[in-house]
């Protein structure tokens, strides 16, 4: 494929204004990809999808899944591979959801709420977009991850979020090894603090002066920040880096 070669970038979890996803959609849209907006609130997808096709003039769909679910994944994709988008040649796995919950206080069902979401929702939507990137010898994936998985918590979610988004890190490294001689490489970020829909309220006032203070650069991240990471490992020249972390934290956990 040319560096010309018109594709679609599906972005999971990008129907929040304020969120990573949407931020993301935005940006791959700016650097010229037509865009498929998956959310498991259908109508925020095709809100999202609609601002961002009248702004970046690209072609972006917005349809609804739940990715805990394969037979709503599986619909999904089909109906972006069966549309009038180009072929699918970034997959962004950003979905996910988090819970401040103590562990001592973490029910089964939370637990497995927070799995099915970060890490077999990931599986789910790359297991049903990989065949076709394979086949057409290249892909370009990146899993979001967190600065919790890495460091073992101590900004915002419980254990089991950090639990899972380290499970989303082996992820990232064993598929890379799977797929890259197919022309498939498969990326993780690993963002810290950022102001998002998930932490915005929830984590306010002393609390985060104490987290900002711990962070080299001075801030909070943006989701612009993290976007722009993506950005740059969805583009045509990162076929050589593969099975990688790329941290965005402002410096709140250096390693």
């Amino acid at each position: 494929m040319s560096a010309n070669t018109p594709r679609t970038a599906v972005i999971t979890g990008a129907g929040s204004e304020r969120g990573i996803g949407r931020e993301t959609a935005r940006h791959l849209a700016a650097a010229g990809f037509d865009i498929a907006v998956l959310d498991i609130d259908g109508a925020a997808a095709e809100h999202a999808a609609a601002a961002i096709a009248k702004e970046h003039e690209v072609e972006a769909q917005g349809i609804a899944a739940d990715v805990t679910e394969a037979s709503s994944v599986d619909r999904a994709i089909g109906a972006i591979e069966s549309s009038s988008l180009p072929p699918i040649g970034v997959l962004v796995n950003n979905a996910g959801i988090t819970r401040p919950t103590r562990f001592l206080d973490i029910e089964k069902d939370e637990w497995e709420l927070v799995f099915d979401v970060n890490v077999t929702g990931t599986y789910l939507v790359t297991r049903r977009v990989l065949p076709g990137l394979a086949e057409r010898g290249y892909g370009r994936i990146v899993n979001v991850s967190s600065v919790s998985g890495e460091r073992g918590g101590g900004v915002f979610g419980g254990t089991h979020y950090s639990a899972a988004k380290a499970a989303v890190l082996g992820l990232t490294r064993a598929l890379a090894r799977e797929v890259g001689e197919h022309g498939v490489v498969v990326n993780a970020v690993a963002p810290g603090l950022i102001d998002t829909d998930i932490t915005g309220g929830l984590l306010s006032g002393e609390r985060k002066q104490q987290l900002v203070a711990d962070i080299p650069v001075g801030r909070n991240g943006s989701t612009a920040d993290v976007a722009a990471t993506i950005t740059f490992l969805a583009g045509e020249s990162v076929g050589y880096i593969t099975g990688a972390t790329f941290d965005i934290n402002g410096g709140s956990h250096i390693h």
